[in-house]
């Protein structure tokens, strides 16, 4: 396994904000939804027929906002004129998890349920409706960063698919492993417990299939299979770049290239994906009790050395996995 070194410690704190209009006056909770929507995520105009109870988490990375969200029955639109209030410039992927939903655009209505994925233009006008509430993930990204992989354009017919349980991880399988990778990152970075922030270029890889479809580059398909396998087996002390390249379908030598593109390398990836999960056990506010061990927290993530471990954590993070575990970081 690699070493970190000549590089700054990684900030550590997976930033994560939570908004609930429960408590707040009925007559102020759809106007307060909309107002922190449209600063955290996308600006929308909210229709309800009576006092809406809504919860939103939002993690805030570089360039992608994640979220998750829930709430009772509603009803939202992205009109025209929310977009020139509020442009976008982005592509936004929404994950059912719970509750039908309808999806209104120009090409007619559509309807979802739980695990299928909705991709669509932020700033194409659109409606969804939530009769029985809904909880879902939201990924938004900004045209931008994906260009160099797809061409957003694509989006202007919005584009559905299932996460449902899939095998395999080949890279022309479809997109619906895609899909559901990118539900688990986002899930697991939304989470009440233990949330895990994603690695942002698994994230925005992701987005590249799911808008480019069979059309996104080799490169790009090899590099996200190989992305989603590690993120499926990486607390498995075993796993290396040989058993990845297997399950992507490519050699050693390509899947190398593929990493040495984006700036780093399967190992690299491998252990900082370790070392973020390792993060969020031994930050997590449990109690004494209910705490594992350094040396346990280690081997849960695929470390099978706690001295190794520590050493990778501090010059990751900048701090102490033992400090961290009890209370005093720094």
């Amino acid at each position: 396994m690699p070493v970190f070194t000549g590089e700054a410690p990684e900030p550590a704190a997976l930033e994560r904000k939570v908004f609930s209009t429960v408590g707040l006056p009925a007559a102020r909770r759809t106007e307060s939804w909309e107002s922190y929507n449209a600063a955290a995520l996308i600006g929308l105009d909210v229709r309800v027929a009576g006092p809406l109870d809504a919860v939103e988490v939002n993690v805030q990375l570089p360039r992608v906002r994640l979220a998750r969200v829930s709430g009772s029955a509603h009803a939202i639109e992205r009109s025209a004129a929310a977009i020139a209030r509020w442009p976008s410039e982005s592509v936004a992927i929404y994950l059912a998890l719970r509750g039908d939903a309808s999806f209104t655009s120009a090409d007619g209505t559509r309807e979802l349920r739980p695990g299928d994925a909705l991709v669509c233009a932020a700033d194409q006008p659109f409606a969804r409706g939530f009769a029985r509430g809904l909880e879902e993930l939201v990924v938004t990204v900004p045209c931008s960063a994906i260009l160099p992989y797809a061409d957003p354009s694509r989006l202007r017919q919005p584009a559905i698919t299932s996460f449902r349980a899939v095998g395999g991880t080949g890279p022309r399988g479809g997109t619906r492993q895609y899909a559901r990778a990118l539900a688990r990152l986002a899930g697991r970075a939304t989470a009440g417990e233990h949330p895990l922030p994603p690695d942002e270029h698994t994230v925005l890889d992701l987005a590249a299939v799911l808008v480019a479809g069979r059309d996104v580059a080799v490169a790009t398909a090899h590099r996200v299979a190989a992305q989603c396998y590690i993120e499926e087996h990486f607390t498995d002390p075993g796993l290396s770049a040989q058993q990845v390249a297997a399950a992507t379908g490519i050699s050693e030598r390509q899947l190398s290239r593929v990493f040495a593109a984006d700036g780093t390398s399967v190992p690299r990836h491998i252990l900082a994906r370790r070392l973020r999960l390792a993060y969020s056990v031994l930050a997590a506010p449990l109690s004494d009790e209910a705490r594992a061990t350094v040396a346990e927290v280690a081997a849960r993530c695929g470390f099978t050395s706690t001295a190794y471990f520590s050493h990778v954590f501090r010059q990751h993070f900048g701090l102490r996995a033992s400090d961290l575990r009890h209370g005093t970081p720094g």
